[in-house]
């Protein structure tokens, strides 16, 4: 599976990156918002894996513009917020699953 990574934290997004590499997955990855909104609307992953924090667009509003163009591709939000209304923010904002 193709997957898009978006994480601003360089070493956890290696991490995730090797391990999904490992098990067979390709991996891209974008270490920034707007990088990674643009690499999502390219289209022809199986997978997004966004963490909420990042500079220039947060991971609420990527998900948010992808589902607004009707792509239904499934959305992981990766994040160390754990509030109850981050975690309905997300799953509000086209988010399939929230892992904290």
């Amino acid at each position: 599976m193709r997957i898009l990574v978006v994480e601003d934290n360089r070493r956890m997004a290696a991490l995730l990156r090797q391990g999904l590499v490992e098990d067979g997955h390709t991996v891209s990855v974008a270490v920034n918002g707007r990088d990674g909104l643009a690499m999502a609307r390219s289209g022809g992953f199986g997978l997004l894996v966004l963490h909420v924090m990042l500079p220039g667009r947060s991971g609420f509003e990527i998900a948010q513009e992808v589902r607004a163009l009707r792509d239904r591709t499934p959305i992981l939000m990766l994040t160390a917020r754990d509030a109850a209304q981050d975690i309905v923010q997300g799953l509000d904002t086209g988010a399939d699953d929230y892992l904290t």
